[in-house]
């Protein structure tokens, strides 16, 4: 007789609120970060806040203009996917805003 058992599944609570970030903050970090050529993650890949991003992926630090602008960033590290910037909380590997056109 074979019995399987539910396969477990682990939920992580965490604290990390989502960037407030305004409007105009939002345009200003997306566009400049999509005119600087960066890798991509595979497509297939989706983030979401919340969700903690695989340590093999390569996150980029802040361009400097965006800091200048929007300096509530300067501690967050960025990947784009899927033509979406999405930020990620270095310390915890935790997304904390996604940006779109």
């Amino acid at each position: 007789m074979i019995t399987r058992e539910p396969a477990q599944s682990e939920t992580i609570i965490t604290t990390q609120q989502p960037v407030q970030l305004t409007p105009v903050q939002r345009q200003t970090i997306y566009r400049t970060i999509v005119r600087a050529p960066a890798a991509q993650p595979p497509a297939a890949v989706e983030y979401r806040i919340g969700t903690r991003v695989p340590h093999t992926v390569h996150l980029y630090e802040m361009p400097h203009d965006v800091v200048v602008q929007v300096p509530a960033v300067k501690r967050y590290r960025y990947m784009v996917v899927n033509h979406q910037v999405v930020l990620v909380d270095p310390t915890t590997s935790e997304v904390v805003a996604e940006l779109g056109d």
